[in-house]
């Protein structure tokens, strides 16, 4: 159907040429002919470049951005027309066609750049990430949470669903991590490019590199939070100021961190358990344990008790953003 329509476009392109010279000279119109073949080709080239280089959204955007500005700037050059100063009178059609060129080109930029939040294009072209991906749930991946590692064993659990999206920009920021010339960061980089790795091979786990990338943001969360905005994603991260940012623009966050709080067990005053004293604490007399979950245990009149594992009974629990604490005194005490 495409061809069908290129040969048409040239052919009535051409036809009109003829029809109009034929009356000069047959010469005239048969040269009119191969410069109109030529022009419409070159035509359909551009045209169809453009096509496969935009999406409609953008057009539409610039279509009606260019309308708004050149409104715009017709109201402007209508105020302009009104002073009476010689210097406006003697350059006012200078004047004019500036204020048309550039404040049509600067609203039409505007909408360019900002296709994505236009609103308003939703009900005429809504924006697609991909094909078939209307209803598939999108989960974006930060750079902390990868290199942290725990995201693949949750993934391993199956209580994730849809599809882990990882940006370009994530990719490079950890690639220069792994690239550092800190043995500790360069380490931790090289630990998060395993990790992706590891779970790009499992069957089980949907990963995706999205190339979406905004050139007008440098900041790499500000990006993930755009990002996740154009997708309607949540952000996967254990980043304190990552998760507060994204919750401030209404972006949903799953913190890592939170979910590993959650899940440490519950414990309440007056339940025994047993723990291995590693360390002395803060007070006089006070020894430090730790559960399998990496939860701290305080233990009362324990320091006597040190490198010993000894039951123990709980006398409060207190929740920080830090972690749970819990409280103990030696069950013999």
């Amino acid at each position: 159907m495409i061809i069908v329509m290129r040969v048409l476009f040239i052919g009535t392109t051409m036809l009109f040429s003829v029809l109009y010279f034929v009356n000069i000279s047959l010469k005239a119109a048969l040269i009119s002919a191969g410069i109109s073949a030529v022009l419409g080709l070159g035509m359909v080239i551009v045209i169809e470049y453009v096509s496969h280089t935009f999406s409609a959204r953008m057009c539409l955007s610039a279509i009606i951005g260019l309308l708004i500005g050149l409104t715009l700037a017709h109201l402007v050059s209508l105020a302009i027309s009104t002073l009476t100063f010689e210097l406006f009178t003697e350059y006012i059609q200078i004047i004019k066609a500036l204020i048309y060129h550039v404040i049509g080109f600067a609203v039409m930029m505007f909408f360019i750049i900002n296709y994505e939040e236009i609103k308003i294009l939703d009900k005429i072209i809504p924006l697609k990430i991909d094909d078939g991906d209307k209803y598939v749930y999108y989960k974006i991946l930060d750079t902390s949470v990868i290199i942290d590692g725990r995201i693949s064993d949750i993934c391993d659990t199956g209580f994730l669903e849809g599809i882990l999206v990882i940006p370009n920009f994530v990719l490079n920021e950890l690639q220069m991590i792994a690239d550092s010339a800190d043995s500790i960061k360069r380490n931790r980089g090289r630990r998060g490019l395993d990790i992706l790795n590891k779970m790009q091979k499992d069957q089980s786990i949907m990963v995706k590199i999205s190339d979406m990338d905004f050139p007008d943001i440098h900041e790499v969360d500000a990006k993930l939070v755009r990002l996740a905005k154009v997708m309607k994603a949540k952000i996967i991260t254990n980043d304190f100021n990552l998760n507060k940012v994204a919750e401030f623009h209404g972006v949903p966050v799953l913190n890592i961190n939170l979910l590993s709080n959650a899940l440490k067990p519950v414990v309440l005053p007056g339940e025994e358990m047993k723990v291995n004293l590693i360390k002395e604490g803060k007070d006089q007399n006070q020894a430090i344990g730790y559960l399998d979950d990496g939860t701290m245990v305080v233990v009362e009149n324990g320091r006597r008790r040190m490198n010993e594992e000894v039951p123990v009974i709980v006398t409060s629990v207190l929740q920080t953003t830090a972690g749970r604490m819990i409280f103990t005194r030696l069950k013999e005490d």
